[in-house]
């Protein structure tokens, strides 16, 4: 069983993690002639545009990404309810739902800081996921930038948006217990 739970939850986290990086980029506005973006934009389109029909967007605020997020996010929920309890619950579906979407959005902008961290070691010259990590990051990272400039060479501002990041998380899973 734990087999199939790991799977479950691989095969959902994995989509819900594309869906959301989606509507990150539509909200940095990150360049979609990128081929990393045009790769997000194609994994995601088949369900995204269907609902962009029905839910428009709201001040430049990808509505229908949102909510194909809480709606993988809380199919995730009622499948894992269905397979492992036997009975489903819709408040627990839709609550854990919105828990998934929460607890995974704050695992992608930390894996997409760290990525972008490791990067700018690496990478010399110009790199499409490079470019794409770096117009992500940049709205999270230029506030703090204008507080606490580089020192010598040295960027913290990614180290402060990490804990900060951490803070909220643990804020907000003490909210819950």
């Amino acid at each position: 069983m734990n087999a199939m739970y790991f799977l479950i939850e691989t095969i959902f986290n994995l989509f819900l993690m594309v869906v959301l990086l989606r509507f990150w980029m539509q909200w940095a506005r990150v360049d979609f002639y990128n081929p990393v973006s045009q790769a997000v934009v194609k994994a995601t389109s088949f369900a995204v545009n269907p609902l962009r029909k029905v839910i428009p967007g709201f001040a430049g605020i990808d509505v229908a990404s949102l909510v194909l997020a809480f709606i993988v996010a809380g199919t995730k929920v009622s499948v894992l309810m269905l397979v492992f309890s036997g009975h489903w619950d819709a408040a627990k579906a839709a609550i854990g739902g919105l828990l998934t979407v929460l607890r995974e959005a704050f695992s992608l902008v930390f894996w997409i800081l760290v990525i972008r961290a490791l990067l700018s070691w690496v990478v010399q010259g110009y790199n499409p996921a490079a470019a794409v990590f770096e117009q992500l990051t940049e709205p999270l990272l230029r506030p703090i930038r204008k507080i606490i400039p580089p020192l010598g060479g040295l960027d913290l501002s990614i180290m402060v948006v990490l804990i900060g990041m951490m803070f909220l998380q643990h804020l907000v899973m003490d909210f819950m217990h």
